[in-house]
């Protein structure tokens, strides 16, 4: 059975950093897009960014603009996990973020598309205090 869990949630001050991990079992990441989504009090859920790996050990990965440049997807194949290096953070980044997965290429027009994946993780808090 498949099964996604995130952690390393937390509280932080705005300019802070964290980092989330997204620990797979039942599958490998080979194959597979993995997505991080986030979702505000009162807020639909968005997605925050995606990453899927090519031949040779590379990857393809895409971030949503409002994280461009503060926020790094990257993954650790031998230990199965996926992370989400967050740095400078704001108060707007507060959300319970999510990891997710489904087994094809992320797509530069569907990675952030909630409907496209399968699996969830059952989220993790991120609060960003101004």
């Amino acid at each position: 059975q498949v099964q996604l869990v995130e952690s390393g949630g937390g509280s932080v001050q705005a300019g802070g950093s964290l980092r989330l991990s997204c620990a797979a079992s039942g599958y490998t990441y080979i194959g597979v897009c993995i997505g991080w989504f986030r979702q505000a009090p009162g807020k639909e859920r968005e997605g925050v960014g995606a990453t899927y790996t090519i031949g040779g050990g590379g990857a393809i990965t895409y971030y949503a603009d409002s994280v461009k440049g503060r926020f790094t997807i990257s993954k650790d194949n031998a230990k199965n996990t996926v992370y989400l290096q967050m740095n400078s953070l704001k108060p707007e980044d507060t959300a319970m973020y999510y990891c997710a997965a489904f087994a094809a290429s992320c797509g530069r027009t569907r990675w952030s598309a909630e409907d496209k994946y399968d699996y969830w993780g059952q989220g993790t808090q991120v609060t960003v205090s101004s």
